[in-house]
């Protein structure tokens, strides 16, 4: 193809995508604005931060928030790849760089560049995840800080999460297909892979990359259900293609390509983007899925068997899911090294452990002595199962089945590290198994 208006143009050459590109390496969209938002609406999923236990700490607003949901779009905005250019002068990258038309750059060197142009794709829907708050991000996303608080204005020039991370490429067809892709097209529609990130030509002539700190992905074994098992976290390139980790978060060596897996999101797919993880849920899952409603009746029947301090012999409630910051005179209380359940005492410290420890006044074993609080986001819930145990050490509470699975789940941190973590709040776990059955005095037990 050779570009109208530019004599550099016998320099390039170009190869037609449209017959050599599989049908599979179309893109996928995501929900923002522009979605349908009548009952009507297809639904393709939900994306849910972890660590944020149903709402930001600053509240929920606009593109910003723990949870939002992709709807097919009006009009189909997705694209899919069109024709590739070799460029051999600057000045020919750029005149097709600024053609206002999806694109992504592969620069090899220099005085050599790989450019491959997108068309619309009728076919499906894009969504654009990252840090950026600009127009062509459907779902802004910043650093979790543990606890469940974002990164601040001032922390966000240190932020690792990519100004434009992923996007998500939905069929518009049933299935509803979704997919991922590392990397978003910024405000020109651009991709950018510069010389020293990594890329490399594919054995079919075709160029692929990986971003700066990568976008990461782990499948669950079994689904999103009772039965789910942790899969394999692996990496996934800009093409979509699956490749095994780099030995760091930022290695220019890319791992060995993974054929046995694939881009497709799962209910329950979890997408690491070196800051933040986000829970993809299918719309077919979230029908399994207990409901607020839900949750609220199981907190009331807890409190209806009025569990006691086993000391103070005063009663004991979980607060309403809407309070989840400020402590509550009856709220319980639970030595997260044995489950014993109490009211709030202010004694027992243990002055060897630095008075960071209490002794627990029913078995005597020392540790952190935490309030109690229950799991609001109902999308982290496996089942609708009592809330009979509690992630240490931050003492959010949940079903059996949920933090069985979740505290076997080694969460991406930093360069080439994993630990497992509250999915309510994002603190690490602690303990020989993360979680620990909630001992109450009464009836309850």
């Amino acid at each position: 193809m050779v570009l109208e208006g530019s004599p550099e143009a016998v320099n390039s050459q170009s190869l037609d995508l449209r017959r050599s590109c599989p049908k599979g390496s179309r893109i996928f969209p995501s929900a923002g604005e522009g979605s349908l938002l009548n009952k009507e609406a297809v639904k393709y999923g939900e994306l849910i931060v972890l660590g944020y236990n149903g709402s930001l700490a600053s509240g929920d607003k606009g593109r910003r928030r723990s949870r939002i949901a992709l709807f097919k779009r009006l009009k189909a905005n997705g694209v899919k790849p069109d024709v590739i250019h070799h460029i051999s002068t600057p000045l020919v990258s750029k005149a097709l760089s600024n053609k206002g038309q999806h694109s992504i750059s592969y620069t090899l060197s220099r005085s050599h560049s790989v450019i491959v142009e997108y068309t619309h794709d009728c076919d499906t829907d894009m969504f654009q995840i990252g840090r950026s708050t600009e127009n062509m991000i459907d779902f802004v996303v910043t650093d979790t800080a543990p606890g469940g608080s974002c990164a601040s204005e001032g922390q966000s020039a240190q932020s690792t999460i990519s100004r434009y991370a992923c996007r998500i490429i939905c069929e518009r067809s049933p299935p509803y297909t979704a997919r991922i892709y590392a990397a978003g097209f910024d405000s020109s529609r651009n991709i950018f892979l510069g010389e020293r990130a990594a890329k490399w030509r594919t054995p079919d002539g075709l160029m692929d990359g990986l971003t700066t700190n990568g976008v990461l992905v782990m499948h669950p074994t079994g689904g999103f259900s009772e039965d789910s098992a942790p899969g394999i976290w692996h990496e996934i390139s800009v093409c979509g293609n699956v490749y095994a980790l780099r030995d760091s978060r930022s290695a220019q060596q890319r791992g060995k390509l993974v054929q046995t897996e694939s881009n497709v999101l799962q209910d329950g797919s979890l997408i690491d983007l070196c800051g933040a993880t986000l829970l993809w849920r299918t719309t077919v899952g979230l029908l399994r899925t207990p409901t607020l409603k839900q949750l609220e009746a199981l907190r009331q029947e807890t409190n209806a068997a009025r569990p006691q301090c086993p000391v103070g012999f005063n009663t004991l409630a979980f607060p309403s899911l809407a309070q989840r910051s400020v402590v509550d005179k009856q709220q319980p209380w639970v030595y997260v090294n044995c489950g014993h359940v109490h009211g709030y005492h202010n004694w027992g410290f243990r002055k060897e452990k630095g008075g960071l420890e209490r002794e627990c006044p029913m078995c005597r074993r020392a540790g952190p002595y935490v309030p109690l609080w229950l799991g609001c986001e109902a999308g982290l819930y496996l089942d609708a199962g009592r809330p009979t145990h509690a992630f240490c050490p931050c003492g959010h509470v949940c079903s059996q089945k949920t933090v069985q699975y979740w505290a076997q789940i080694p969460l991406p941190h930093g360069t080439h590290a994993f630990h497992a973590a509250c999915p309510f709040c994002g603190t690490w776990l602690t303990g020989e198994r993360g979680f620990v059955r909630l001992i109450f005095q009464g009836p309850m037990d």
